[in-house]
């Protein structure tokens, strides 16, 4: 009955975010935004439902590792409103580190790449995520297993950040005012997506900008971000993005960055 109730929620999530995308595509449209390419969008999909394969193949290999570290918590929290809260913060935290150190380090840019190798900005650029990202999602939260949160407060924060940041990737939504600087916007992570040389490693945190501000890395909009990575167009083709990085990795020619 659970299971049943979460496909439900899950169906349910899955087809606000397609109308969304189809209203995003309408006003595209009718305001010539050119903020879609019919190749491109077909790759973010192509790299969407790969992305989401993926999470099935590798959900024993992180049930495992996170089961495993389970056994080293150092407390015991129990399951409170304020400890989500706590849980939920401490998922930004770590995610920003996370994702700051994916564009410092050639190996975990191999993987982060292919998010940001489209020369646009729309909703459907937010699922262009690595397939074998699933693997590095354990060792991403472990401190915070070891710590002792509840794994299931982890994963639904860490669910809740992704969702979140669906709504960042969009030239649809304006500056928002006092919020600048305070949570991450879409405007926050175009700056993020710019390949500008002074929009280059800002903006990094998923929900909250404090991080950004505190360890700076912070930078408003300040002119049109120009979108992918610093070499311009890599490809269409959902595994020549996906596996890019690898391939330039091995290869020592990772001198570029997005």
């Amino acid at each position: 009955m659970q299971n049943d109730t979460r496909i439900e929620q899950g169906g349910a999530i899955f087809l606000i975010l397609l109308g969304l995308v189809i209203l995003e595509i309408i006003w595209n449209w009718r305001k010539d935004k050119k903020a879609y390419d019919i190749r491109d969008t077909l790759a973010n999909l192509a790299i969407f439902l790969g992305f989401q394969l993926s999470k099935v193949l590798f959900f024993g290999f992180q049930y495992a590792i996170m089961g495993y570290l389970s056994q080293f918590t150092l407390f015991h929290f129990k399951s409170t409103p304020l400890v989500f809260l706590i849980s939920f913060v401490a998922v930004d935290f770590v995610y920003y580190w996370y994702h700051r150190l994916s564009h410092k380090i050639k190996l975990l840019w191999a993987f982060h790449l292919v998010h940001h190798s489209s020369l646009f900005m729309n909703l459907t650029v937010s699922y262009r995520l690595n397939w074998l990202s699933a693997l590095l999602t354990p060792f991403v939260v472990a401190p915070l297993i070891l710590i002792g949160l509840p794994f299931e407060f982890i994963a639904a924060s860490f669910g809740l950040n992704l969702l979140y940041q669906f709504f960042l990737h969009t030239e649809a939504v304006g500056k928002l005012g006092f919020i600048e600087g305070l949570l991450a916007t879409p405007s926050a992570h175009r700056v993020h997506h710019g390949s500008n040389e002074q929009y280059i490693d800002k903006n990094f945190g998923g929900v909250f900008m404090m991080w950004d501000r505190w360890f700076g890395t912070y930078q408003p909009e300040t002119i049109k971000p120009t979108y992918g990575v610093t070499t311009g167009f890599i490809s269409n083709n959902p595994f020549v993005l996906v596996f890019k990085g690898f391939v330039d990795y091995f290869k020592g020619k990772m001198d570029y960055k997005g």
